[in-house]
């Protein structure tokens, strides 16, 4: 009944359905639970507010490049009260022109001396902010500076540098309230007192410094340095709530020296969470963040994903906007759950001790937190049931000159996300003798305030699409000084500046001219842009080498793992000497040429045009119109664009393009994700109807299957097609190979969700019965969405993640050295533990070493290894969708010794158990 009463109703009144159903009027009252006395006499530490970040980096990028309707929207959602998130702390990024997780962003002094207040898009986005909320404070943190600063961060330099980037933010009608030191990267406790005494001489004697947003042991130097104590205004740590850095947030802490320095305390970075998913840690971290630890103030990293999808964290955020050029975005949970308390509660309002703690006395069963206003009349108290497994009620008694008038409800089911459910209006209570009850349903956050002028935003966002091809960008409409339209930079600065060497007009240079003070690893300067849906094309930009070097090319960039090194791209790239190279760039950080040479010089100060094309497999580079060579590579299909330097060149880059290319021919295996096996011709046949089945991937020539533009898939190099037996359409039909004929049985659709259809019957190819062993036969079966009908088609990189531990297979101290033993350790994205599921079934690191059973064992408890890859079956590895990773050679599991969790815990191989301690992910 409720399903058809969704589908029927208008939405308004589906919300208040819902709204009734959660809140009101349940058969039975609930027993009560927890009896909660808010008592106006009573109180706590002030509240400081909620905030996110925009930095750390790039995460903000695209935000700019929105339509003016729909950045607009997006901007209301974030920062409009009584509207959406409401936000009430803004962190800004002080930009260092090197990568500080999702791109690098500008500094406003590249070259010391030069300072550009336009530089990036933070202080825009400040200024937006503070149009919709004069009440925002900001708060200014550096992840990296410029290299040009001597004597490294913790300099003279570095101070005289935040007050340039403060200068500016006046310039722009700005007032930062806050500043810290180096993002995560500890403290120098002296420098922070001559950074007390720099901002006092500059006449930025109101602005509070936070320290040390890393961790809480800053308070224990404060508490031994007087000088140091008396420089720090706010406590600011990272992640302080259980499983760190988007962990579950089930507890908060801090220490006693902390809490009894008398300062704030803050979670000045939290968060890294999916936008929805992660709303309900999001909420267990604000509100047991003061049941716990006593933080008045929360900042979600990071503010919103507006970033291209194929970088580290595409949907991280209170919402994402990764589509530019069609106006797309969508707003997170995490907005709703942010919306919960700063609608509710505003900067410098009062926690009240007493009316805050767990529900029921048990972290199970959820936590409140209540405040009240300096009025001594108003108050809220947000309650959360996202560990509840039942309905509860609570008793509520108001006294000490609170209101005791009617209390309004507002709810948000966070633990099954649905507009539906988002922030709604369920009720309003009117206290009998200052008493009241309410039930709770697990999964949601509550808001019962005395308050009014809440709501929530109605806007909704247009369909998404490709950018559309052919594209094309002169430079010539950005003002010197800007970022070009989509350019997005992962390594150093591209910015506009006018054409050099004779040529009118604006062009993109690379303006960052040393090395910066990074604050994760090095890279060359690149840029990204583009739709990362883009297959077949051809990229072209005139390039102008400003010194001798090399400018670069890129191609089909997808998957970027951290460090920004790790970016998977193919790369043109061509010196002043005239050598060129067509390279792969892997998602693991390894560079392989895929052919090379030498053409006439291209000298420096002078103009050429450099293109890179893609048709299927087929590279194609070209200079100045003539062909430089070819290459063959079927590692990525589809990607973006990107314009880049080796080394620190401040080269030129002019009339950039991308036209559409025909589609190529795409080569590659067919490896089921359930089995982990390829689709085979058994023993190599080239007979006419001999059946496909599932074998150990291999490599060989039969199992690579060639995708033709037709929709064809060949094998044998085009000899043969597959093929479904007979042209018919039944479940259970057997695929075969047989000489190609165009007819609709050997039609197929290879589907971006790992599906391979033939439209002639609309089935899905598949794994018999869901078999996992080779031999397994294949056919075609009605489209489930099962993992049995799932599909690989090539090598597959990422961390390898233990489900029990949640830590990651690491190859300690980054060693390559043959027999060095993986172990469980912190996730890090490192190239020691960045594993590739190859085509020929080897789970291989640094692209270089294979994973192996020692010395080939088949008994339990046998240790693994790293190995030079030499095609043995102790290093061929079954990565299964079930999250089991298969040793060929023995039939036994990767499994954590004794189901350890903690860093260092050994691996070695066991019977497959369907314990937790084998079950992983390839993330």
């Amino acid at each position: 009944m409720q399903r058809t009463l969704k589908c029927l109703l208008p939405l308004w009144l589906t919300a208040l359905v819902a709204a009734l159903l959660v809140a009101g009027v349940p058969p039975a009252r609930a027993a009560t639970d927890t009896t909660i006395t808010v008592d106006g006499g009573q109180s706590g530490r002030t509240f400081d507010g909620i905030g996110a970040i925009s930095g750390g980096g790039g995460n903000s990028r695209l935000l700019r490049d929105y339509p003016v309707a729909q950045r607009s929207q997006i901007l209301d959602y974030l920062f409009k009260p009584g509207y959406g998130a409401n936000l009430q702390l803004l962190k800004l990024e002080i930009g260092g022109d090197a990568n500080s997780t999702d791109g690098a962003e500008p500094s406003v002094e590249h070259t010391k001396g030069q300072i550009n207040c336009d530089a990036g898009y933070e202080f825009w986005l400040a200024e937006q902010a503070k149009a919709r909320n004069p009440d925002i404070k900001f708060y200014g943190l550096a992840w990296a500076a410029p290299g040009w600063i001597n004597g490294g961060f913790w300099s003279t330099d570095t101070i005289g540098y935040l007050i340039s980037w403060l200068d500016c933010a006046r310039q722009h009608g700005l007032t930062v309230g806050y500043l810290g030191g180096w993002n995560e990267k500890g403290h120098d406790a002296d420098w922070y007192v001559r950074l007390r005494s720099a901002l006092d001489n500059a006449g930025y004697g109101a602005v509070q410094i936070v320290a040390d947003d890393s961790g809480w042991s800053v308070a224990d130097d404060m508490a031994s340095n007087t000088a140091f104590d008396n420089a720090v205004s706010v406590i600011g740590a990272h992640y302080p709530c259980a499983g760190g850095d988007g962990g579950s947030a089930d507890t908060c802490s801090s220490t006693a020296t902390a809490k009894n320095n008398g300062r704030p305390l803050w979670a000045s970075e939290n968060g890294s969470l999916d936008m929805d998913a992660g709303a309900p840690a999001l909420i267990r971290s604000i509100v047991r963040g003061y049941v716990d630890a006593r933080m008045t103030a929360y900042l979600n990293w990071p503010l919103v994903a507006a970033l291209y999808p194929n970088l580290p964290f595409g949907t991280v955020g209170l919402a994402t906007a990764n589509s530019p050029w069609s106006g797309n975005y969508a707003i997170g949970e995490n907005t709703w759950a942010t919306a919960q308390v700063t609608q509710f509660a505003k900067p410098g309002w009062t926690f009240v001790d007493s009316a805050s703690g767990y529900l029921g006395g048990a972290e199970s069963n959820g936590s409140y937190v209540t405040l009240k206003s300096p009025n001594g009349s108003d108050y809220s108290t947000v309650l959360e049931t996202t560990t509840a497994g039942s309905a509860q009620t609570v008793d509520v008694q108001v006294k000490g000159g609170l209101s005791t008038g009617a209390v309004h409800v507002w709810a948000t089911r966070v633990n099954s996300p649905s507009p539906a459910t988002d922030f709604v209006h369920t009720q309003d209570i009117t206290p009998a003798g200052g008493s009241y009850s309410l039930t709770l349903q697990p999964g949601w956050i509550y808001s019962v305030t005395t308050t009014t002028g809440q709501g929530r935003g109605t806007t909704t966002a247009p369909a998404a699409h490709a950018l559309a091809l052919p594209y094309s960008d002169t430079f010539d409409s950005d003002a010197t000084g800007t970022e070009a339209t989509y350019l997005s930079d992962m390594q150093g600065s591209f910015e506009a500046r006018p054409c050099a060497d004779g040529r009118t007009g604006q062009c993109v240079q690379q303006v960052t001219p040393v090395k910066p003070i990074e604050w994760q690893d090095d890279s060359d300067p690149f840029s990204l842009a583009g739709d990362p849906t883009w297959s077949d094309y051809t990229v072209k930009a005139d390039v102008d080498l400003q010194q001798t070097g090399t400018v670069e090319l890129l191609g089909r960039a997808n998957t970027q793992n951290r460090p920004q090194s790790h970016q998977a791209a193919y790369r043109l790239r061509v010196s002043d000497t005239g050598a060129w190279s067509i390279v792969k760039s892997s998602a693991a950080g390894n560079l392989t040429t895929l052919a090379s040479g030498n053409r006439t010089a291209l000298g420096t100060n002078s103009w050429h045009t450099l293109a890179l094309g893609f048709s299927g497999d087929l590279i194609t580079a070209t200079a100045d119109g003539a062909t430089l060579g070819t290459a063959t590579d079927d590692s990525f299909t589809a990607g973006q664009i990107g314009i880049g330097v080796v080394g620190y060149r401040t080269d030129q880059f002019d009339n950039l393009s991308v036209t559409a290319n025909p589609p190529g021919n795409h080569g590659g295996v067919l490896k089921g994700r359930q089995s982990g096996l390829c689709a085979d011709v058994p023993g190599a046949s080239q007979t006419n109807g001999t059946q496909v089945a599932l074998w150990d991937c291999n490599g060989g020539a039969n199992q690579s299957w060639t995708l033709t533009p037709s929709g064809r898939l060949t094998v044998y190099g085009g000899a043969k097609c597959l093929d479904v037996k007979g042209g018919a359409t039944a479940d259970g039909t057997a695929v075969q190979i047989y000489d190609c004929n165009g007819s609709t049985a050997q039609q197929w659709t290879v589907n971006s969700d790992g599906t391979v259809v033939n439209p002639a019957s609309g089935k899905c190819l598949d794994a018999t019965a869901g078999g996992r062993t080779p031999g397994t036969p294949l056919e075609i079966w009605t489209c489930t969405g099962g993992t049995n009908q799932n599909w690989i088609r090539g090598a597959v990189s990422g961390a390898v993640k233990g489900q029990e531990s949640g830590r990651c297979v690491d190859v300690p101290g980054f060693s390559q050295t043959n027999g060095a033993q993986p172990a469980l350790w912190d996730c890090n994205g490192g190239t020691n533990q960045t594993w590739t599921s190859t085509t020929g079934n080897q789970l291989t690191v640094y692209d270089s070493k294979c994973l192996e059973v020692t010395g080939g064992a088949t008994a339990d408890g046998s240790a693994v290894e790293i190995w030079d890859c030499d095609g043995s079956t102790a290093q061929q590895w079954r990565v299964r969708s079930d999250g089991t990773v298969v040793n060929v050679g023995s039939g036994k599991c990767l499994d954590a010794v004794g189901h350890g969790t903690a860093n260092s815990t050994a691996l070695e191989i066991w019977t497959c158990t369907g314990g937790a301690n084998q079950n992983w992910r390839l993330t």
